[in-house]
């Protein structure tokens, strides 16, 4: 099968949904499906990737002044619409419903393919940067422009039933649910005592205090000043300390709040770690995963964090108890309940048996979203959508990389 997936965020930029499309684009790829990826590039000038079946059209790109170390792509329409047309897939899979949405359901039509959306935010992610009497008129004009958009699509895609319930109340639809799913290999429990130094050593901290740790982007949206409140007092009650991985807008101003709460000898701010770099052992050094975010999707590092054997302490919002079961492998505070948050943080590190029996019950938790779940389940759709198009003829393949490359070096020196 061709597949096509239209991204504006693929790695080496970061986000869910970037590193979604990449491992299910890597994935297809390996299965022997032909995989075509659009994106923003991450240099500003578009460039090619090829790899095996899998090949990846960054196009020309802005810098993106609201996310640390994101761009994204400037109308994109012709050379989109002429990647696609080259490649002629038979299926495409779109994770962002504007830019490259739009044009692939123009494509879709005219060709007579299927198209499928995967929701990555919902219009309360807008939001939550708009103050609250903006907010709530721009999410209503958004949940009104998803309502007209989603129909476009021959399928909508979401990755938790939270989600899908919430979809389908907003709009009529009856979106697939597939989970981002785990990696069970890469993300798992535990270090032997030599790794666990060793990685205490790297990331300067000290030997033999419990972890809080804080796996995400450091922006508004993400809420991350409310862990640090919440942590605040499990800091100076014991001998812990909070690790908080990730970048964004906000960190100095995250920096700034703990040394005003007396802290900041406490808090480590390492920035962004890469899988490669070391965080799936960051994950298997920490005593508990603490997150303040209302804006998840899914939340991958939920799972990361499931799969290491962590306990989870979070909020009760959107999709969140489908990975935190409260009183089970973790527990939840209510919006806003800062002290819910310090006091269930207390309660695990002063209960190192219960925090183990979180932890189990986290990773049979985890179980259940494994990766090949999460691929197998992406293929059948794929073919159920391509099943309900009558195919006409053979489609071009033999000279579709060739004309990639010569249309990427075209754009490139039109822009020197």
């Amino acid at each position: 099968m061709r597949i096509a997936y239209l991204t504006q965020s693929y790695p080496p930029m970061i986000s869910g949904a970037a590193l979604s499309v990449q491992q299910i684009a890597e994935a297809m790829a390996e299965r022997g499906h032909q995989v075509l990826v659009i994106a923003a590039s991450d240099k500003g000038h578009p460039y090619l990737v090829e790899s095996g079946n899998l090949t990846v059209l960054r196009l020309q790109s802005l810098h993106n002044p609201m996310r640390v170390g994101q761009r994204f792509l400037i109308y994109p329409r012709r050379e989109v619409l002429r990647a696609l047309h080259e490649f002629q897939p038979e299926v495409i899979h779109a994770h962002e419903p504007l830019q490259t949405g739009l044009l692939g359901i123009g494509y879709a039509k005219r060709a007579d393919i299927p198209i499928t959306l995967t929701i990555h935010q919902l219009p309360s992610f807008v939001a939550s940067y708009l103050p609250d009497f903006l907010g709530t008129y721009a999410e209503t004009i958004l949940w009104l422009y998803a309502r007209w958009l989603s129909r476009k699509f021959t399928s909508v895609i979401t990755p938790t039933q939270t989600i899908s319930s919430l979809v389908t109340g907003m709009t009529g639809l009856h979106p697939a649910t597939i989970s981002y799913g785990i990696d069970l290999q890469t993300f798992r429990p535990p270090l032997s005592d030599d790794e666990e130094a060793a990685t205490r050593e790297k990331w300067n901290l000290p030997a033999g205090v419990p972890i809080l740790l804080h796996v995400g982007r450091l922006d508004t949206d993400k809420r991350v000043e409310r862990v640090i409140q919440a942590a605040a007092r499990t800091l100076t009650e014991s001998k812990a300390h909070l690790l908080i991985v990730g970048d964004g807008t906000q960190k100095p101003a995250l920096i700034k709040l703990c040394k005003s709460l007396g802290i900041l000898d406490r808090v480590h701010f390492p920035g962004y770690i890469s899988m490669q770099g070391g965080l799936p052992e960051i994950y298997r050094i920490a005593n508990l995963f603490v997150t303040a975010s209302e804006i998840e999707t899914q939340g991958i590092v939920l799972l990361e964090a499931a799969a290491s054997g962590l306990p989870i302490v979070a909020v009760r919002a959107t999709c969140i108890p489908e990975i935190v079961h409260d009183g089970m492998n973790g527990y939840l505070a209510e919006s806003g309940d800062i002290n819910r948050l310090g006091n269930s943080m207390n309660l695990l590190l002063k209960d190192p048996q219960k925090a183990k029996l979180m932890g189990e019950a986290s990773l049979r938790l985890a179980a259940k979203h494994a990766l090949p779940y999460t691929h197998n389940a992406h293929e059948q759709l794929y073919g159920q959508l391509a099943h309900q198009v009558l195919t006409q003829g053979d489609k071009p393949k033999a000279s579709f990389q060739h004309q990639l490359w010569k249309r990427v070096r075209m754009w490139a020196n039109s822009d020197q």
